[in-house]
């Protein structure tokens, strides 16, 4: 069975440097035997999750196709902005509607459970959005995904993209490929179990 990973970023922004990681992750999975999928956040735009949304009228469409998205794949790759050193809200709101049930016996968590993923983050600043991945691992983990350990925080994001977002910086292509094989090969063994 083929492996399936959905790339995506915490940004909907166009030219978003973690939108263009993502994106040069996938494109490295692809080169692999594996299913690589890259979506973007802007196509499913939802309220802030609320409870009484929810009891009203349930979850919105595009959570539920995001939800499909999830459940349909084996691993998550996250490109995650660090806005004030956390994880960016749009990433948080999609995160807290796709884990909500919308089916009569759902099993609880179902958009989550026995996910592999790969965490990264790239920055203007020189931390490298690492402060926003501690919070994003451990959100994960409570919602029983796999994150796997290793990880890549990619500072002063300048001179490693060019403004078309076309990585210049060639050691954090490699660094970047390592993640991506490592997420891959975690997948594989998760899959085959």
């Amino acid at each position: 069975m083929t492996a399936k990973i959905l790339f995506l970023a915490g940004s909907s922004r166009n030219k978003s440097s973690n939108k263009f990681v993502a994106q040069k992750a996938q494109e490295i999975a692809a080169k692999h035997d594996v299913e690589a999928t890259f979506i973007d956040l802007k196509d499913f735009e939802m309220p802030l999750y609320n409870g009484d949304i929810e009891d009203a009228s349930g979850l919105p469409k595009n959570a539920i196709k995001l939800k499909e998205l999830f459940i349909a794949h084996d691993a998550i790759f996250i490109a995650s902005p660090e806005y004030n050193s956390g994880y960016s809200p749009l990433l948080k709101n999609s995160l807290d509607w796709i884990s909500r049930p919308h089916q009569e016996n759902e099993i609880p968590l179902s958009a989550y459970r026995n996910k592999i993923a790969a965490l990264v983050a790239i920055s203007p600043g020189g931390y490298g959005g690492i402060r926003g991945l501690v919070q994003l691992r451990m959100l994960l983990g409570n919602i029983q995904v796999t994150v796997i350990p290793q990880q890549l925080a990619i500072p002063f994001s300048s001179k490693v993209l060019d403004d078309e977002g076309n990585f210049i910086d060639e050691a954090q292509v490699k660094s970047l490929t390592a993640i991506v094989e490592a997420l891959i090969e975690a997948t594989k063994k998760n899959v085959a179990v």
